[in-house]
């Protein structure tokens, strides 16, 4: 039996040319091809195989909810292995995907959710203090240092000693690297990928990441031989778990697990906070909004309070929603011919649900180049309207925790500093490693935060 193959239109343009404007320009190159081909459009890609782009609701409603037997999702994020590894959540298929899932879910939400927000506000707090008023810094590297210490706290349950300021050294050089131009390049072309020792760029990269390999391991090992002391850390409620076989998670199970958060974990809440700062100055009435909101919970307010505010949680929103850190949801390489919006997808074909282009469609979200919160006060969207962290069965585990994470940052911050951009000009948002992120050198500058009359916020 044949089965007849129907694609969007698409580009012709060379995959050389197309892959270096996908890195350099990945906004443009997005919006670019819908403003001449519409929501779905196809592109030609290795093997001959097809990548096709959705982002109207109703295709990304058929993608997520499809029977998951059509996908094959692991192979498609098989740039990430020499870093996750092969039992890393992201790269895995099938029964062993939903074993794994099921395991790590529970310590990202309830009452464990507590016990995090006052390590993160306390995190930031020191952070903080750490500025001198009036002096430039660079934002970026101090969300990255909040959201760096609070994944090794909360996942590892380290936050001081040599082992800690190690990991801390190693991830920060790992990951500031596979940031730059060169090695975001280099995850597009396989000649790039290899390692003519540490000299060598990728070398480098295999380096770095067997040394934070060490450490990890050795915590496993460490956390194993401890008596029972009741840990709430990440890392020890995952050695205590057990499958539904009463198995526990191996060494190298838990190892790619635990750099799978500290990678997803800390870069993309990194990246959101620098996002929302630069909004919150760039928009004065964003910002008295916002501290009329987090004064009017007095001080020291309980985190589970914060995070219940509904015009910081409307500005965390509307700043996932306007750069949404990943560009597009996961790959979902069709192993099974399957329909999506009128397009019959044959063995092969690649799916790519564009996240940035579903959160920038005129027809759902009005002026979706402009910046305004209120927007999720007015409505509620559906998760194939907004997606900032994925959909289906790939939806982010952490999505809880980045939120918590935000929000309690954002109102620690700004219930004692005002942050000011020191170069006014707006940005765009660039490649940064798989993501896309504020630019690198953005500079902002801390002064004493004005106290407002405790007045009704006006939404």
């Amino acid at each position: 039996m044949t089965v007849t193959t129907n694609l969007p239109e698409g580009p012709n343009m060379p995959r050389f040319l197309r892959l270096i404007k996908f890195i350099t320009q990945p906004v443009k190159y997005l919006e670019d091809f819908a403003q001449v081909y519409g929501d779905n459009f196809a592109i030609l890609g290795r093997d001959d195989k097809h990548l096709v782009y959705f982002s109207h609701p109703k295709a990304l409603e058929e993608i997520f909810a499809a029977d998951v037997t059509h996908f094959e999702t692991g192979r498609g994020n098989g740039i990430l292995r020499f870093l996750l590894g092969d039992s890393s959540l992201i790269l895995l298929d099938g029964d062993r995907h939903q074993r794994q899932r099921q395991l790590l879910t529970p310590p990202f939400h309830g009452e464990r959710m507590r016990a995090y927000g006052e390590a993160i506000r306390e995190i930031t707090q020191q952070v903080s203090n750490e500025w001198t008023i009036g002096k430039p810094f660079n934002i970026r590297d101090s969300m990255q240092e909040i959201t760096l210490r609070a994944i090794l706290r909360v996942v590892f349950g380290v936050d001081e000693g040599p082992m800690f300021q190690e990991l801390r050294q190693l991830l920060t050089s790992l990951l500031d690297f596979m940031g730059t131009p060169l090695i975001s390049t280099a995850f597009f072309f396989n000649f790039m990928q290899k390692d003519f020792g540490a000299w060598s760029p990728w070398g480098r990269i295999v380096m770095l990441v067997q040394k934070v390999d060490q450490l990890i391991y050795a915590l496993i090992q460490e956390r194993r031989a401890e008596p029972e002391q009741h840990r709430q850390d990440i890392l020890s409620l995952l050695i205590s778990a057990r499958y539904e076989d009463g198995q526990p998670m191996s060494d190298q199970e838990l190892r790619d697990e635990l750099m799978t958060m500290l990678v997803a974990g800390h870069e993309t809440t990194s990246s959101a906070l620098t996002w929302a700062f630069y909004w919150i100055d760039q928009l004065p009435e964003v910002r008295q909004k916002l501290l009329r909101e987090i004064n009017s919970l007095g001080i020291n307010p309980e985190p589970m309070n914060i995070a219940k505010l509904p015009y910081l949680t409307a500005v965390c929103q509307e700043t996932l929603r306007i750069y949404p850190i990943l560009i597009s949801g996961f790959l979902r390489i069709v192993k099974s011919p399957i329909k999506i919006m009128g397009y019959q997808l044959s063995k092969g074909t690649a799916i790519v649900p564009s996240i940035y282009l579903a959160h920038h469609r005129e027809a759902v979200y009005s002026q979706p180049k402009q910046f305004k919160p209120e927007r999720f006060l007015e409505r509620q969207f559906s998760p194939y309207e907004y997606l900032p962290f994925g959909g289906g069965n790939r939806r982010c585990i952490g999505l809880a925790f980045a939120q918590y994470e935000m929000k309690i940052a954002l109102a620690t911050i700004l219930s004692q500093f005002q942050l000011s951009l020191v170069n006014k000009r707006p940005v765009r948002p660039v490649r940064r490693g798989l993501t896309l992120a504020a630019p690198a050198g953005m500079r902002m500058v801390a002064t004493p935060q004005v106290k407002l009359a405790n007045t009704p916020v006006v939404v």
